[in-house]
């Protein structure tokens, strides 16, 4: 009886702790995963120029706080002394930054000032027009330029210059080009010195018009955009220098085909020269040149990679001294990303890492230029660490934990900030010196306690050819009983350029597939082959032939699923977005006895209707490669559905555009089938933001829970 006694005792106990944690609601974990139960972390930090001080904030952007690791102290400064000093109405120091040690450069709309904390005074230094876009700031934080609809501008001692000023709107300067792919992210680009602005123009005259519908306006008006499909005409760039002395332009056009793309240009610290990368338009031959800054004349070229498949540079080239043109190229020639050091005259100096596991980009070097700081995976791909190496090739790992990081250095080298999580670790931020003794600076709590959350378990499993490692990811209710059989969503991407498994907090998993896992599931994840950070050989794979390897492992995973006592295998759902949109199509149309429920969002559907610059890289073109795009078509297999498909899209996306989902969906219609419903998101573009993406996730778990019974 005794024994009885303690036993329901415990068991009470037990559950009455369990009711009193609070369950995390789908609004808060669409919402709320950075914010409420965002770690803790020291929010915009920033080392200050020229000094060993750091600076963070606290309270949402609107507290300054100073560290420091020298014997100069910074002046604090508050909200309230800057906007008494400038006139400003700052809410908080979000987008400020340091000119110097003393000096921040404060933006409110189209106005820059300069603010000194020693003397807690200030001025306008100069003014943007309010029609104004992609401004870009000087390295003295003096100068300024800008574009306006599709010509570019520079603002010098308050006189507004027009760069370019062409009248045609297909021609559009100092904005991304090839549609940001090649690791583009802006067109304008200053010279170390200031004495120069070099930027991306774009002739779109042949690219073909695309229409949108605006349905806020009456009657409905057509928004057209520039969107060049596989195997049609595409953007022809050019990249100007404009010199700021003379107030004169030159130009630099690619050397072999007006149609091959121009990307990752530099500047050499003098200022003599342009680096830039040209890449066919076939992407399989690149050629690093040399330009000169003067006239634009091309000099030589400094170094030439081909590959079977595609080359893909992504990083300008980086140059550790101010006072050499010595450079540092990062490439995929070895099978992974490693640093190659360079003379300007293209002379292999010495090949710095020889990692096999890829590097991913360059953060820094010391102030004399003999180290390099870089990220890359290491052993475990699932990381993201923080090495150093000298110009002997001596290479040190400075992160000391496992997971993810994000390191900045300071001016001088001889500090890094780490701020990193991982699998058990919300957030932990450390200071480094230059002989690797740590310093905590602050160790977040977790924002979970206290709530229902479940636990995944990261593993690995065999592809489909037998013998490369894979990783998984299965998420699990906080109440898991192995004696029971779940049913299974697959939260699916598949795609180049994206890693879903990561040795981070809640191991690079949405919080509302733990909501998912409380509703009684299990969420699964498995990065394919041609997934990103494992490498040439793992990513090449789908080379003219999408979905066919992919779609092999996801089945792989499947499999292993399945042999889980845990799993009910009549049970299993599939759902992804954009390349995962293409393969839930694919997964449920060409394994139609696999899945009960598929839900794609924003699905490529037949990749001859895809952008060129992607699209090409991986598939070459239909002319050339018939094959591979009627394998791909997803429309070939719309007769297998057997499975309840959802398909959703947002009825502007510009990126993936809806003629995709419509021409399946009128596939659909033509066969008769009616296990297919569509769910258009109006005005949305290629993601749904904002609140409305709380309704689309309700709108997706909710049709694989009703649906998947």
């Amino acid at each position: 009886m005794i024994k009885k006694f303690f036993v329901a005792a415990f068991l009470f106990i037990a559950t009455s702790t369990f009711a009193q944690l609070q369950k995390i609601t789908l609004e808060e974990a669409v919402l709320q995963q950075g914010r409420k139960f965002g770690a803790d972390k020291l929010t915009g930090f920033q080392w200050i120029p020229k000094t060993n001080n750091y600076i963070y904030y606290t309270d949402s952007w609107t507290n300054m706080v100073i560290g420091s690791q020298g014997p100069k102290k910074t002046e604090n400064a508050t909200l309230s002394e800057i906007n008494a000093a400038l006139g400003t109405k700052l809410k908080n120091f979000y987008g400020i930054e340091w000119i110097d040690g003393t000096t921040l450069l404060v933006t409110e709309n189209s106005k820059y000032y300069s603010y000194s904390t020693a003397s807690k005074s200030g001025q306008l230094l100069f003014e943007t027009p309010d029609t104004a876009e992609n401004q870009s700031v000087d390295k003295t934080k003096l100068k300024v330029a800008y574009t306006k609809e599709n010509n570019l501008y520079t603002t010098i001692n308050g006189k507004e210059i027009a760069i370019t000023a062409n009248s045609d709107k297909n021609i559009v300067s100092g904005q991304a080009i090839a549609r940001s792919e090649f690791g583009i992210s802006g067109g304008i680009f200053w010279s170390p010195k200031s004495n120069f602005i070099a930027f991306y123009q774009k002739d779109e005259t042949d690219v073909a018009d695309y229409p949108l519908l605006d349905i806020n306006e009456t009657p409905g008006k057509l928004i057209s955009i520039k969107y060049p499909m596989i195997g049609q005409k595409s953007e022809k760039p050019k990249v100007g220098i404009y010199n700021i002395a003379s107030g004169k332009t030159v130009f630099i056009v690619p050397r072999r085909n007006e149609e091959d793309y121009l990307t990752n240009l530099s500047w050499t610290p003098d200022e003599k020269y342009v680096l830039m990368a040209e890449v066919n338009r076939g992407q399989n031959n690149m050629d690093l040149n040399l330009y000169d800054a003067i006239s634009g004349i091309y000099l030589r070229t400094l170094i030439n990679e081909k590959s079977t498949t595609w080359v893909e540079p992504e990083h300008a080239a980086f140059f550790p001294s101010t006072i050499s043109s010595n450079f540092v190229w990062i490439s995929e020639k070895s099978g992974f990303n490693n640093l190659y050091y360079y003379s300007i005259d293209g002379k292999l100096i010495k090949q710095l890492t020889n990692n096999s596991f890829p590097t991913r980009e360059i953060i820094g070097s010391n102030i004399t230029g003999t180290e390099i700081y870089f990220k890359a995976t290491g052993a475990n791909p699932t990381n993201m660490l923080a090495y150093k190496v000298t110009l002997r090739g001596k290479q040190t790992l400075i992160t000391k934990d496992e997971g993810v990081h994000n390191v900045i250095v300071s001016n001088d080298g001889n500090w890094i900030f780490d701020e990193f999580s991982n699998h058990s670790t919300p957030s932990k931020t450390l200071l480094y010196d230059k002989k690797g003794t740590v310093t905590t600076l602050l160790i977040s709590p977790n924002k979970y306690d206290g709530y229902q959350i479940g636990t995944a378990d990261i593993n690995t499993i065999k592809s489909a050819d037998g013998t490369t490692d894979l990783y998984t990811r299965l998420i699990k209710p906080s109440n898991f009983d192995a004696s029971k059989k779940y049913p299974v969503m697959v939260y699916v991407y598949g795609g180049p350029h994206a890693q879903m498994i990561t040795n981070s907090y809640l191991d690079g998993a949405n919080l509302w597939m733990y909501w998912m896992a409380e509703q009684g599931y299990l969420v699964f994840t498995i990065d394919n082959r041609g997934s990103d950070n494992r490498g040439v050989k793992f990513e090449s794979v789908i080379h003219r032939h999408l979905g066919v390897n992919e779609i092999d492992d996801q089945i792989k995973g499947v499999d292993y699923l399945k042999s889980l006592p845990y799993v009910n295998g009549n049970r299993l759902a599939v759902h992804g977005w954009s390349y995962g949109g293409f393969m839930t199509t694919s997964l449920v149309l060409r394994k139609p006895d696999v899945f009960k429920v598929g839900v794609a969002g924003g699905p490529v559907i037949d990749w001859k209707w895809y952008e060129i610059m992607y699209g090409e890289r991986y598939m070459d073109t239909p002319a050339e490669n018939a094959k591979g795009f009627d394998e791909a078509n997803v429309i070939t297999y719309a007769k297998n559905l057997k499975a309840k498909l959802l398909l959703i899209h947002g009825t502007s996306d510009d990126v993936v555009v809806m003629q995709h989902n419509l021409a399946l969906i009128k596939k659909f219609v033509e066969l008769g089938e009616q296990k297919v419903d569509f769910f258009p998101y109006p005005m949305h573009k290629h993601n749904v933001t904002g609140k409305d993406r709380v309704h689309l996730i309700d709108k997706v778990l909710h049709y694989i829970i009703e649906n998947n019974k």
